[in-house]
């Protein structure tokens, strides 16, 4: 045992089982991800031929790609948008004290405890033509009921306000986190410098709390990048292919076409973009800390 404590430094000890573990869940399953995709091939390598960037080749000309792939910009960009100034007002609203504000926190966030599959089964139920709550609203103002799901130029809008009900309230604790950190003293300081509230505001508050802004901006784009359960659970990608996401094409490639080399392409075209995302966050996360 000495012996093998002197072979090896500690920090390799230390670190070997979470360099396992970061091996077996991430790293060879994105290099068989890779290699799968220069193949044309079912599951397996059994009967598969080597087709180099044809796969590639072929996604960035298909119709359906080029739609599925804007299909998740315009819906990463929506939802990371809304949630993002939607928890902006909720966070400046509930950061100050008063009556009933550790009641009224809770049940904001109660949507985002929720399991993704008891948010879609909710909202098909308030999405329901002739039955749900929304179409009741319409309904009472006298206006025309809604196919929320069915219609295509609205069934996008639909996935984005379930996202929304859900998820901004994560967006609204980050933020809230982020106020709270700034201290009074540099608000008692301005508001004596004669600061009026509008230029507190934009020349304080925003600035210090761009970091809380970016981290959540990041984290809320990539998970609308990859969104597949709402997609799943609600539409199904249609109607016709309306709200189909990549994530969705890869899934119908992979699971219902059985074509693994095609969707293992589509998957690293989908590793590249969201790490090229991640990396634009975290230059401007890092520039901002130099500043």
């Amino acid at each position: 045992m000495k012996a093998f404590d002197r072979s090896l430094p500690a920090w390799l000890v230390l670190l070997s089982p979470a360099a396992i573990v970061l091996f077996i869940l991430t790293v060879y399953p994105i290099a068989r991800v890779l290699l799968l995709s220069v193949f044309q091939t079912d599951y397996g390598f059994a009967d598969a031929d080597f087709v180099g960037s044809e796969n590639y080749t072929y996604l960035l000309s298909n119709s359906g790609f080029q739609r599925a792939s804007w299909n998740t910009v315009v819906f990463t960009v929506m939802a990371t948008a809304s949630e993002v100034g939607l928890g902006l007002m909720l966070a400046l609203l509930f950061n100050r004290r008063f009556p009933g504000r550790f009641v009224v926190i809770p049940i904001i966030v109660a949507p985002y405890v929720l399991a993704t599959m008891v948010v879609t089964a909710i909202w098909r139920a308030w999405f329901h033509y002739d039955f749900g709550f929304l179409n009741k609203v319409l309904r009472a103002a006298h206006l025309p009921p809604v196919e929320w799901l069915f219609n295509p130029d609205i069934a996008m809008l639909s996935l984005v306000l379930v996202d929304i009900w859900q998820t901004a309230p994560f967006v609204f604790l980050i933020l809230l986190a982020g106020l709270q950190s700034i201290s009074p003293d540099v608000y008692e300081a301005a508001r004596i410098d004669g600061a009026k509230p509008v230029n507190i505001f934009f020349r304080i508050t925003i600035p210090l709390l761009m970091p809380y802004i970016l981290i959540a901006a990041l984290l809320r784009s990539i998970e609308s990048f990859k969104i597949f359960d709402k997609v799943y659970a609600l539409t199904g990608g249609g109607p016709g292919r309306a709200t189909e996401t990549l994530s969705m094409y890869v899934y119908r490639l992979g699971f219902k076409f059985f074509d693994i080399g095609l969707a293992s392409a589509a998957a690293v075209v989908m590793i590249v973009i969201a790490a090229v995302l991640a990396a634009v966050y975290a230059i401007k996360l890092a520039g901002g800390r130099a500043e």
